[in-house]
């Protein structure tokens, strides 16, 4: 998955550009919140997911470069609360189209399967597009 910019296209030629396409990003239908698990605070909320990584929506920047420890919260079709927990570098934060918002680009660090199914299984929950 290319990390650039929000906007910014990958070089042609480059396997990054190759790369960029291999995992399809996935919209959510409604923005499931994410929390900084150091501070127990909302970050923001999911505008779109994959198993490499996710965009938040927040109401402010986001430092990039920065590592997190982030949990997301829902609750299941049952209503029952569901969290995955993972940690995750913050890549690019740039204003919304909306310019009260911010976009943040996040790189999942590391996950594991025990991370990678729920992401899996919340994408195809809640997912839709492709």
């Amino acid at each position: 998955m290319y990390f650039g910019k929000k906007y910014e296209t990958a070089p042609q030629g480059n396997s990054v550009a190759d790369e960029r396409r291999a995992i399809l990003r996935r919209h959510l239908i409604y923005y499931l919140r994410v929390w900084d698990t150091a501070t127990d605070k909302l970050l923001g909320h999911i505008v779109d997911i994959n198993t490499d990584g996710l965009m938040l929506i927040s109401e402010k920047q986001i430092e990039t470069g920065k590592s997190f420890e982030l949990e997301i919260r829902w609750q299941d079709m049952e209503g029952n609360p569901e969290r995955i927990r993972f940690s995750a570098v913050s890549r690019w934060s740039n204003n919304d189209i909306n310019s009260a918002f911010f976009d943040t680009g996040f790189q999942l660090v590391d996950p594991s399967e025990e991370i990678l199914e729920p992401i899996r299984k919340m994408i195809h929950q809640y997912g839709f597009g492709e």
